[in-house]
């Protein structure tokens, strides 16, 4: 007699297939290890070594805060502070300002658009050290561009730009900037190309000029970019080293010195590794400041 079956009746539970949250883990490993070799250690023995007498070479003598005693009362340090002040003031101005009026202006070209974004673009691809060495070619003070205009009668050009401890950090920054606001153009251009166009429609219909709209409409579309760019300049300008150290090497009279080349200076030159360290953290503390900027927008509701 067949046994007919009963609706409703579950069927018996299949057993779970064990799962493995440890893969994740696994596949991140060596991104893991490579982080803790590379970042990590290098940090913690920071922390160590800023306390103490170190040339790099045998063992290192503990201090306590002898270090940061003579840090605060070294003239060189609060001069490269004051350079990196100015260094930061100059990059939250100009290029900021040039990659808006870049970027609203590339907004208005329907045509040609993604040519001029390329050719705005490229002096960020280039290497810091062919940048450098092609400025130091167009304002060499023998053969440069300087000379050449001097000698058909506009001299005003022909100055040792990096040889001028009164030019010299604003000589740098002019050439930083040459390879960097081309790509705020294109980080605001992305972000004005994702303002709705009914504010711009309504605010034409209300009888806004080009202006009105870029300031009402365009500004405030773009505020989360503008935000984040500027912290990042702000962390970056404290962090600067590249162009100072290719194209002056923090002079002439430490001109334009900075805490990067200070620290490089003071740890590879004078063999003073545990000074160096201690204005590194110096460096690190700065940089802490403004990510708990950025930290405390966020928390007010700020879009960054």
């Amino acid at each position: 007699m067949a046994v007919t079956p009963v609706s409703g009746l579950r069927r018996p539970a299949q057993p779970r297939r064990r799962r493995f949250p440890w893969r994740p883990w696994l596949f991140l490993a060596p991104l893991l290890l490579l982080n803790l070799v590379v970042i990590v250690t290098p940090s913690l023995l920071s922390l160590r070594y800023a306390f103490t007498d170190w040339t790099g070479i045998g063992a290192a003598q503990y201090v306590g805060l002898a270090n940061f005693q003579e840090m605060f009362g070294d003239r060189v340090f609060y001069r490269a502070i004051g350079n990196n002040v100015r260094w930061t003031l100059l990059f939250l101005t100009a290029p900021v300002l040039m990659g808006l009026l870049g970027a609203y202006l590339l907004s208005t070209i329907r045509r040609g658009q993604m040519l001029f974004r390329t050719l705005y673009f490229i002096p960020y691809v280039i290497a810091s050290v062919v940048n450098a060495y092609i400025w130091k070619l167009i304002l060499n003070p023998v053969f440069g561009i300087g000379p050449w205009l001097a000698e058909r009668g506009i001299p005003w050009l022909d100055i040792r730009f990096f040889g001028r401890s009164d030019t010299s950090l604003y000589a740098v920054a002019f050439v930083d900037n040459w390879h960097f606001w081309g790509f705020l153009v294109v980080l605001y251009l992305a972000a004005m190309h994702a303002v709705d166009a009914e504010l711009y429609e309504a605010a034409r219909i209300e009888g806004a000029n080009p202006w009105h709209e870029f300031w009402h409409v365009t500004l405030p579309g773009i505020r989360p970019t503008l935000v984040f760019t500027l912290l990042m300049i702000m962390i970056w300008s404290f962090l600067v080293f590249d162009y100072i150290y290719l194209l002056t090497n923090g002079g002439p009279a430490q001109s334009s010195e900075v805490l990067g080349t200070l620290t490089y200076s003071t740890a590879f030159y004078s063999l003073r590794v545990g000074y160096a360290t201690a204005i590194a953290l110096t460096m690190t503390f700065f940089s802490a400041l403004f990510i708990s900027m950025f930290v405390v927008l966020r928390r007010l509701g700020w879009e960054v």
